[in-house]
């Protein structure tokens, strides 16, 4: 039973990692004509088969470094239905944001949608417009892995949030959103909108993330990935025609680090659990792109959200768990910036023997709770007349 919840649980995480402010330069939007999920995949079909997927084109993209890209991709994915006031504007919509490696159809799988998107549940989709963004260099937006490999220009976490934003204001015409739920990076995202856009949105819900430059444990899992990426003769420059070795290498760093000390000693108690987790790491490594692991990984570098933490008016409710090797409660930084804020709140839910620390962040269930708290909290409507 222990092996099998090792491997169930690495098969997990196969699936979510195959499944960042102004406008950076003048770009043209363009959109694909959404079209229902019919025919887009067994999830979307199977749980709520009026999910929409479509494509948004920006011409002539120039990242914030100053690269450029003919045509930018934004694939995105919404479910529910755009509410309107008077004024014809969207008022119920809600941006979920995705953590690395991942993109829309993890967020879309029958775990997010039994606990977060179901009727009742605290992001009902038959209450709220919800936009599920695949992340530039992730999912099916443009990536490194599209062709242009180690040529594809340096993102970073702001480009990212900039994308978002086009995608917003220009494709859907979105001028003000009801909350954000970012998860990991998508909930370091979550703080830098909150940032930029101070009063575009009701509120902002960063999961499993710190607003603190990526540093100490968590930058240094991202290095040692990275690190054992490139120095792998078989990386080529990026220019490889098979998974170089230092990826395997490096997903067994990430596999080490996203669960918690506690899991994995249940999970893995003796020699031979250690060689079937060790075997299935090899095997998810194998259906992951280098390059774009790579890229999303030193996008984070410039991630820096401290300095301009005066900027948030809008609620905050942070999320992070104490098993958490990522982001460490030990660090108290949440304790210590979240009240600050003028309208923040922060909980740590305390792990358990068998949570599975960063990776609680798959198990919406654990934690749906506290998206339901703060979805209550952004309907306190006299608290909203004191602000």
């Amino acid at each position: 039973m222990k092996v099998h919840r090792a491997r169930a649980a690495t098969a997990v995480l196969l699936g979510v990692l195959l499944s960042g402010a102004v406008f950076a330069g003048p770009a043209n939007a363009q959109s694909n004509p959404p079209t229902p999920a019919a025919g887009n995949g067994p999830w979307d079909q199977r749980i709520n088969p009026t999910t929409v997927r479509a494509d948004a084109w920006f011409d002539h993209y120039k990242f914030r470094n100053g690269e450029t890209l003919a045509r930018v991709k934004i694939h995105y994915a919404t479910l529910g239905t755009p509410h309107r006031d008077a004024m014809g504007n969207i008022e119920n919509a809600v941006l979920v944001l995705h953590w690395t490696g991942a993109d829309s159809r993890a967020l879309l799988s029958p775990t997010f949608t039994k606990a977060l998107f179901d009727a009742g549940r605290p992001l009902d989709a038959n209450r709220y417009y919800l936009i599920f963004p695949d992340s530039v260099g992730h999912g099916q937006s443009s990536q490194p892995s599209d062709g242009l490999k180690a040529k594809f220009p340096n993102y970073d976490y702001g480009d990212i949030v900039d994308l978002q934003h086009k995608l917003l204001t220009e494709t859907l015409g979105i001028k003000h959103l009801h909350a954000i739920l970012g998860i990991s990076m998508g909930g370091m995202n979550a703080w830098q909108w909150a940032e930029a856009y101070p009063d575009m949105m009701d509120g902002v819900m960063p999961v499993v993330s710190l607003p603190i430059k990526v540093s100490g444990r968590n930058l240094l899992w991202r290095r040692m990935v990275i690190d054992a990426i490139r120095s792998d003769p078989e990386w080529k420059n990026g220019e490889y025609t098979q998974t170089p070795l230092g990826l395997t290498l490096g997903y067994g760093v990430l596999r080490l680090m996203i669960d918690s000390a506690a899991n994995l000693q249940q999970a893995i108690p003796d020699g031979p659990a250690a060689d079937n987790f060790l075997a299935v790491n090899r095997v998810s490594a194998g259906h992951i792109d280098a390059n774009d692991i790579i890229y999303s990984l030193k996008s984070s570098f410039s991630y820096d959200p401290e300095p301009e933490l005066a900027k948030i008016k809008t609620k905050l409710f942070a999320l992070n768990f104490s098993d958490d090797e990522f982001n460490p409660d030990k660090l108290q930084v949440l304790e210590k910036i979240v009240p600050r804020l003028e309208h923040g709140r922060y909980v740590v839910q305390e792990g358990t023997p068998t949570s599975p620390g960063h990776f609680t962040m798959t198990r919406p269930e654990l934690w749906a709770q506290h998206v339901a708290e703060f979805m209550r909290w952004l309907d306190d409507t006299a608290d909203r007349t004191s602000r």
